[in-house]
């Protein structure tokens, strides 16, 4: 039997439990139409994709881009290529105008320049996180 999950392990479920709860609406229960990719765009991602959120062409352009097998339609696999980037892009926005070790983490993709809902996010001079909170 299995111990309680980890917070990332949890996430990584989130992110599972939330393109199917766009995916069963129509059509195949585990590919995004447009309509069900532009949904989950607007009301799951408002605060990462502000700029997208607002504009059916830019999302309809992210679809074509993230459609690798040009069937309309979004599998997971091509679906995820989307979160990837968008964690890439949020850590490159934590990064901005911080340099050398035990630089610390600035607001990411989304957030305002409070922090991350009250956690310091900083390098130390090793591999590893450490979180304040």
């Amino acid at each position: 039997m299995a111990g309680e999950k980890s917070l990332m392990e949890k996430n990584l479920e989130t992110i599972i439990d939330t393109f199917h709860h766009y995916s069963v609406r129509v059509g195949h229960p585990d590919t995004l139409n447009k309509k069900e990719f532009k949904d989950l765009i607007k009301k799951e991602l408002p605060n990462f994709l502000k700029k997208v959120k607002k504009d059916d062409a830019e999302i309809s352009h992210m679809m074509e881009d993230l459609d690798t097998n040009q069937d309309k339609q979004l599998s997971f696999e091509e679906f995820i290529i989307m979160i990837v980037r968008l964690i890439y892009a949020s850590h490159e926005k934590m990064h901005e105008g911080q340099h050398g070790p035990g630089h610390s983490h600035g607001p990411g993709l989304g957030e305002s320049g409070s922090g991350h809902d009250g956690h310091g996010h900083s390098h130390g001079h090793g591999h590893g996180h450490s979180h304040n909170h």
